[in-house]
């Protein structure tokens, strides 16, 4: 990673400032280990006038009017700032995402953003500067008057990239338009946890303390915001312990893939989870579209398997025409491999006679102990789609089957995600229509 060399970037600051010569071969900009270099982090809202890393290097050898246009920009003013904060806190090296990618490779860009949640995780300090908040504390509720684009609170709290920037760190603090200090992430847990509605502990320990399910952490990004379509997913990357390249002009593809790398490396049923909770979204793929599919989820935690069993075999509504697996069949639920016929996946289904419409119950629930998530796949020519919204058949049986997602890629470029279902034991079903969106 490359880090603000503290020290030369002040002393060449004031050089300028007192009218003298500077040298045009110092570096500003140097290489680093984040593994082992001790540096401090800045985390803000990208406003106008940024200053990027071509500027930064090579303000030095600029004439003296581009020079000062450059050096009045509240972006530079905002890189000033944190060097100075960091300075009096002790710190010889500082990481500032408008400076210190070179964004014209997109090779680094791609390695960044991969990186970007490990990057701040490794920070031994992160300043996260709220340019919109006067006071020296954040608002005690919502201010819509205020805020209007943000949700009522302060546009740091709506923005995608800042999401990652606020949980990896151990160490945040916060300050005003002024770079008056607000507080420290922990001591502040239980107002961010109002505003973001992201656990205290997450907060104050980390993911690592109680890793949340899929469904939960994609639940702080509902009301989150990007500049562009594609870093809906690629902000989430870190958060989910996922890597994937960058594929700008992708659009909504992106979030498909990011579940897809999900899916391959973990066993977590709550991804598809999304809707549960009455929200109506379209029928059909099995894969979310957007974060905000995810709302409501903020409660959702995952079920162990003997939890899970347990909790079937107390559910007096369901019945069974045979037995629930044993703990061998039940060990199955616990992988689901991408194949190339799709996501293979074993789920128990409500089988109704003559139902065109399939409860499955997922092994994952509201806490602290509510009963299975489910899902509703509708049949239609021999596939099954999610349909939201069906009431359950109190004739059906529950029932172990094996599931497979397929999809493809249609002519006029959505995705279309398909669901068939290989019966262990043969079921008679009915064909008729599904439910349009």
């Amino acid at each position: 990673m490359r880090l603000i060399n503290i020290k030369a970037f002040l002393e060449r600051e004031g050089l300028i400032r007192e009218g003298k010569q500077v040298d045009r071969r110092a570096k500003v900009l140097e290489f680093g280990d984040d593994e082992v270099t001790e540096y401090a982090i800045l985390s803000h809202r990208w406003i106008d006038q940024e200053v990027d890393y071509s500027e930064v290097v090579k303000l030095a050898k600029m004439d003296e009017e581009e020079r000062t246009e450059i050096r009045q920009r509240n972006g530079y003013q905002k890189i000033l700032q944190t060097c100075e904060q960091a300075k009096k806190d002790g710190y010889k090296w500082l990481w500032v995402d408008t400076c210190c990618i070179d964004k014209r490779s997109s090779a680094e860009l791609s390695e960044a953003i991969n990186s970007m949640y490990r990057w701040y995780a490794n920070s031994r300090i992160c300043y996260a500067y709220l340019h919109d908040v006067p006071g020296p504390s954040f608002p005690i509720a919502k201010d819509n008057a205020r805020y209007p684009k943000s949700n009522g609170w302060p546009e740091w709290f709506s923005r995608g990239w800042t999401l990652q920037e606020m949980i990896a760190p151990g160490n945040v603090q916060f300050f005003n338009k002024d770079w008056h200090p607000i507080g420290d992430k922990r001591t502040l847990a239980p107002t961010l946890h109002t505003i973001t509605q992201i656990p205290r502990d997450i907060l104050k320990e980390g993911l690592s303390s109680n890793r949340p399910c899929v469904a939960q952490i994609m639940s702080w990004a509902t009301d989150r915001t990007t500049t562009r379509v594609e870093d809906r997913a690629y902000y989430l990357m870190g958060l989910l312990d996922v890597n994937m390249p960058m594929l700008y002009g992708e659009g909504k593809k992106a979030f498909h893939r990011l579940q897809l790398e999900v899916i391959n490396t973990s066993n977590d049923h709550s991804i598809f989870a999304w809707g549960c909770n009455g929200i109506k979204v379209r029928t059909g793929s099995i894969l979310a579209d957007d974060p905000s599919f995810f709302r409501d989820c903020d409660k959702m935690k995952l079920m162990d398997r003997d939890e899970f069993i347990e909790s079937l075999r107390r559910d007096r509504t369901i019945r069974y025409d045979e037995d629930l697996p044993s703990m061998e069949d039940s060990d199955r639920l616990s992988t689901f491999p991408i194949t190339n016929r799709g996501i293979q996946i074993w789920l128990f289904l409500l089988v109704g006679s003559g139902s065109t419409v399939f409860e499955a119950l997922l092994p994952c629930c509201s806490y602290p102990s509510g009963p299975p998530e489910t899902i509703d796949l509708a049949l239609w020519e021999s596939s099954y789609y999610r349909c939201p919204g069906s009431l359950r058949d109190d004739t059906g049986c529950l029932r172990l089957r094996h599931i497979y997602h397929s999809y493809h890629i249609t002519e006029n470029g959505k995705t279309l995600y398909r669901v068939y279902i290989d019966f262990l034991k043969s079921v008679v079903v009915k064909s008729c229509g599904i439910c349009q969106a």
